[in-house]
């Protein structure tokens, strides 16, 4: 089973490379990100035609998540529990149903810019909450896949220039520190547990030739349950993505599970 999250930043402006995307990787799970659109105005047809499931978390201009599947989905939930007054769309979690049934959850956590301030705020509330729900998913004891675009550089490995980023929200202690009780749950992250070492980014931004200088960082994560690690036979980084046709600013982050 190949789980794949990816941030489209804009469904109506992306369609095109996410349907070159599904057409080479053929993801039998994808979640993704930044939808930017309600759901009743998502362009289902040609993602359907190509024998995916989807469910839609959307919302106008912003955010917005997505769950396509080639396999059958079971139990659909929208919305990170623990505050009823959020109308932000960052959470969408489901069973997926292969040779064995694996909880996948897609996630646009906060981006907490400017920091200090009530976006930063909003953002390490946000992953309390979440910190709280994961606790409960991991205690069902089925594999658990968290996915998402964290808006966290867990490390300094995790940047090209670390540096530049000591005073931003994805980098800031009280972010990683965050990031880290996920990881102390009982979670790990997929992608280390393959590739340890530095250089390998999912995010280059639109600016000063980001991506033609690889200066990119790594925030798009999956983070397994042991007993989703225990299956987990591959991961990987679609770094290519970023050179195709009006790409996003993000590319797909995929992992192979044994399911």
């Amino acid at each position: 089973m190949r789980i794949a999250t990816y941030n489209i930043n804009g469904i109506k402006a992306r369609l095109p490379a996410l349907l070159r995307w599904l057409d080479e990787a053929r993801p039998d799970v994808a979640l993704l990100q930044e939808i930017k659109s309600v759901d009743e105005a998502f362009p289902r047809d040609p993602i359907e035609e190509r024998g995916y499931t989807l469910e839609t978390h959307g919302q106008k201009g912003f955010n917005g998540v997505a769950i396509l599947s080639r396999l059958p989905l079971e139990d659909v939930a929208r919305g990170l529990p623990g505050d009823a007054a959020d109308e932000q769309a960052r959470w969408i979690e489901a069973t997926v149903i292969g040779t064995r049934a694996v909880r996948v959850a897609g996630l646009y956590l906060p981006n907490g810019n400017p920091a200090p301030g009530p976006k930063y705020d909003y953002k390490l509330a946000w992953m309390a909450r979440m910190q709280t729900h994961a606790a409960r998913l991991l205690a069902t004891e089925e594999p658990v896949v968290l996915a998402g675009d964290y808006n966290v550089i867990p490390q300094d490995a995790d940047a090209a220039r670390p540096e530049a980023w000591t005073q931003d929200a994805l980098a800031l202690p009280a972010t990683r520190a965050a990031f880290r009780r996920l990881i102390h749950l009982g979670y790990a992250d997929a992608f280390r547990l393959r590739e340890p070492g530095p250089g390998h980014y999912s995010f280059w931004d639109y600016q000063a030739a980001a991506w033609e200088r690889n200066d990119g960082i790594r925030i798009d994560h999956l983070l397994l349950s042991p007993q989703a690690a225990d299956l987990l036979t591959a991961a990987g980084i679609d770094k290519e993505v970023r050179a195709g046709e009006k790409p996003s600013d993000h590319v797909p982050v995929w992992i192979d599970l044994d399911a």
